[in-house]
């Protein structure tokens, strides 16, 4: 039998690792040494001899000495090799600032299983930052050609990360991902196979057609399932309705970010501020979600000792004691922080639908997947959970300054 603290301590220690890897991939390089540094007739600090001497036309000496440097200095810029991909570009390419929505759907859906995370959670929640990365790489190696107009800033077009590469570590990603749900059993791994086929297709296919947000949505959704079936093999129908709003979440989100580049749709923005203020009173009344029965972790011989109702004298039976305080107080605090984190963007997108303000919007949007799976977590009496994936957000809000979670 597990030790009683052994989920929280795991918890807790995914959210110190996340902040470690994150911290180390988000440090910036020492100014001067950034690829955009370089000069763009040649290599840095290159002098060319007769330059500022001001040499007459036509002589014989310091001039044709001069052709003779610049054309050696040109065969050697030409045989140096490309400079290798900083860990900053992969940081970039692959989106960090948005790996912290991620545990999250994994820990929400053990929660609705009525158990505690476990081994297989954190293999879900491996197999889930894999499938992810995998899908923002691959969806930069299929949007180059259009990276290069309207973002040209993108580590693809801007060359720092070359397209071979961005499809190998997809690839890689995708395999490991799938390989780290293996692990967990033949369900998670038949869903997490069905969750990179959404994620390729939606790359790859259905980005740019109508069935684009959908399939994101049901990416999304999947994931939450994947953790709920690793925890507990049979729990698939106790995570379906938590999955289905963060789906509707999800599909709201990825609406608005169909426009983030070029702005001009009020729609879709509002449309996703209708959608949130649906979600956030749902989630904020917790006193209609029903929670599993959790397992007791008193011997069986306790109900002969203290009688049929197994409990001690003075103290309620099993299954009539008051829930405890602390996943109240979490669902009402992530659903508010939830609100709050989404609702405001997307009006702004809504008045004023312009390229900043529908960036942010998606921005704020993505972010607010960290409260809304803490405020799924809390329903399910899961107030450890909640209050380490809340804890997520500033963290997120932090990282996302110095890489853009779009």
């Amino acid at each position: 039998m597990r030790a009683p603290g052994a989920g929280r301590r795991r918890v807790l220690a995914v959210v110190a690792a996340l902040g470690v890897v994150t911290a180390l991939a988000t440090r910036r390089p020492p100014r001067g040494v950034a690829g955009g540094s370089v000069p763009r007739d040649g290599a840095r600090g290159t002098h060319r001899p007769g330059a500022e001497e001001g040499a007459a036309p036509g002589g014989s000496g310091s001039a044709e000495k001069a052709d003779v440097v610049a054309d050696t200095a040109g065969d050697a810029r030409a045989e140096r090799p490309a400079p290798a991909p900083r860990l900053w570009d992969w940081a970039e390419l692959l989106r960090v600032s948005a790996l912290f929505t991620v545990p999250g759907d994994a820990l929400a859906g053990a929660a609705a299983t009525g158990r505690g995370p476990g081994r297989g959670t954190f293999l879900a929640i491996g197999s889930s930052l894999c499938l992810y990365h995998a899908g923002m790489a691959l969806n930069d190696w299929a949007d180059r050609d259009e990276d290069a107009a309207d973002r040209p800033h993108r580590p693809l077009p801007s060359g720092r990360i070359s397209p071979v590469a961005a499809l190998t570590a997809a690839g890689g990603l995708t395999a490991a991902g799938l390989a780290l749900a293996a692990r967990a059993g033949r369900a998670p791994l038949a869903l997490a196979t069905t969750l990179a086929v959404t994620v390729w297709a939606y790359d790859l296919r259905l980005k740019h057609t109508a069935g684009g947000p959908a399939a994101m949505a049901a990416a999304r959704a999947l994931d939450l399932v994947l953790g709920a079936t690793a925890t507990r093999p049979r729990a698939l129908g106790a995570a379906l309705p938590h999955a289905a709003l963060l789906g509707a979440h999800t599909y709201a989100v990825t609406t608005v970010s169909r426009h983030e580049t070029r702005g001009g749709s009020s729609t879709a923005p509002l449309a996703a501020l209708v959608t949130t203020t649906a979600i956030a009173a749902v989630t904020t009344d917790a006193t209609r979600t029903p929670r599993l029965p959790r397992a007791s972790a008193r011997p069986p011989s306790a109900t002969a000792r203290h009688g049929a109702g197994g409990g001690r004298p003075g103290r309620p039976a099993p299954g009539t004691e008051r829930p405890p305080a602390l996943p109240h107080v979490m669902t009402a605090l992530a659903s508010t922080v939830y609100a709050a984190t989404a609702l405001t963007p997307f009006l702004h997108a809504a008045l004023n639908p312009s390229p900043l303000l529908t960036q942010r919007a998606v921005g704020g949007g993505i972010r607010a997947m960290i409260p809304l799976q803490a405020a799924l977590a809390a329903r399910c009496g899961s107030g450890a959970s909640a209050a380490a994936v809340l804890a997520l957000g500033p963290v997120a809000r932090r990282v996302a300054r110095k890489v853009s979670p779009t």
